[in-house]
């Protein structure tokens, strides 16, 4: 069963016609959308990316069927050739944060990726993205400093708050992962905008249409 995972870019879209329900994990609880597919919204009631129960979310999506995800997520670019308002499908990534786990009691080691061949699924669909490259996951809700933009400019592209631990933890709960970024700014030091939270709501709403284009062709194909 195909799993949507939605943030910020999905706040202005229309999402289809789903079932609210509560599903109980062994890290708590998490609303989902279900019907044919299931859609989590992971900034339900204003969570903040820091504050993110990731373990729940993810054991829900498994829990409800889910086998392949595709997350929606808001990013920075770290390169000026990738402009603001450009897509990105990530074929790997690297985290500058702990990363949660679902093996707390036992020892597992699990090889963390993207999968390529959803990756490629979704770049057919959406030939208008950029396929390839490295997302890295700041902790949040802070935006990087300068600096820190410098540095990760070396070994990343897109710069965002939450896709390396839905990631990995899809990984150890044996479910496909890729993302689709959009990408609402230039990071810290790299334009002239002022960064906040507000900017890139409406970056979210400025492409609202072409988003919910995107996820009703990811859905019609997929399910």
């Amino acid at each position: 069963m195909l799993g949507i995972i939605g943030g910020t870019s999905l706040l202005f879209s229309t999402l289809p016609e789903l079932k609210r329900e509560k599903v109980n994990t062994p890290f708590g609880i998490t609303e989902l959308l279900m019907g044919d597919i299931v859609l989590l919204m992971r900034h339900q009631n204003g969570i903040p990316p820091h504050r993110l129960n990731h373990r729940a979310n993810l054991a829900a999506l498994a829990l409800a069927g889910v086998d392949q995800i595709v997350a929606f997520g808001s990013t920075g670019s770290l390169k000026h050739a990738i402009i603001p308002g450009s897509l990105v499908i990530p074929t790997d990534y690297l985290s500058m944060t702990d990363i949660p786990s679902i093996h707390d009691h036992t020892i597992e080691h699990v090889m963390p990726e993207i999968s390529q061949d959803l990756a490629k699924r979704i770049s057919a669909l959406v030939p208008a993205a950029l396929f390839g490259g490295v997302y890295v996951q700041t902790r949040g809700p802070r935006i990087e400093t300068v600096a820190e933009v410098q540095a990760l400019a070396k070994i990343a592209d897109v710069v965002g708050m939450t896709v390396a631990s839905e990631a990995t933890l899809a990984c150890e709960l044996g479910m496909d992962f890729c993302a689709l970024c959009t990408v609402d700014n230039y990071a810290h030091g790299l334009g002239t905008d002022v960064l906040s939270f507000d900017h890139i709501l409406t970056s979210s709403r400025m492409y609202r249409h072409r988003t919910d284009e995107i996820l009703k062709l990811i859905i019609q194909e997929m399910k």
